[in-house]
């Protein structure tokens, strides 16, 4: 395989250990590079412009979305306007709908989950470098659901509900997500039972479960 037919990728994930996994696959796939890693959207876009100054900008950068610094969503839309020929695709644990429209609508060319299998990842490397978009057949599946049927899950949550829920993921009490929310303890209980309801909970612990592995709190012991 020529040189132009190679695909340079930037892995993008504040995890040292994935990061490394993933560049030592992506090494072994066949026509992939990986050109540099980086820690977060900061350090991403750092790299981005080195390399490009160095003439090596990558075609795609592999992104995940929970990072500190700068999340993987602000990134996407600053290397998509800083560098409109590079193509994002977003790895990550977390498929939540809302999550990945706001992937899509800041210009991410693909959005994967970590249990995808190896090969769909390099698959949508090369898919995202011919100008096309791929998405993880679970997260299409949730985006099908959702036209044509009523929400689920976090979905079904209004933005005060999603608010509620990361206060009690939090472990706030009703009273103390009244005095933040500056609202009756009556509401706020109100509040959480219809969280709990919308999403078939029976308690709290649940509720702050679903909140951590979506991603509305960061998880407690990284």
């Amino acid at each position: 395989m020529g040189a132009r037919d190679v695909i340079d990728v930037l892995v993008v994930d504040d995890h040292a250990v994935v990061r490394r996994g993933l560049s030592v696959y992506l090494e072994s796939a066949d026509g992939i590079r990986v050109v540099a890693e980086a820690a977060n959207g900061r350090e991403a876009l750092e790299r981005l412009r080195r390399l490009a100054v160095q003439r090596r900008l990558p075609q795609v950068v592999l992104m995940d979305v929970l990072m500190p610094e700068m999340d993987g969503i602000s990134a996407i839309g600053a290397v998509v306007a800083d560098f409109p020929d590079v193509r994002v695709v977003v790895l990550t644990s977390f498929g939540e709908i809302e999550r990945v429209h706001a992937a899509l609508r800041a210009g991410a060319a693909g959005y994967l989950l970590k249990d995808a299998d190896p090969d769909e990842v390099a698959a949508a490397i090369r898919v995202a470098a011919r100008g096309e978009v791929h998405l993880d057949p679970a997260v299409a599946g949730r985006l099908t659901r959702r036209l044509v049927g009523p929400p689920t899950g976090l979905d079904a949550l209004t933005s005060r509900e999603r608010t509620v829920l990361a206060l009690v993921a939090r472990g706030l009490s009703n009273r103390r997500i009244a005095d933040e929310l500056y609202i009756s303890e009556r509401t706020a209980r109100t509040h959480v039972s219809h969280v709990l309801t919308k999403l078939q909970l029976s308690s709290r612990t649940q509720a702050a479960l679903v909140a951590i592995r979506e991603g509305l709190i960061p998880l407690p012991i990284r």
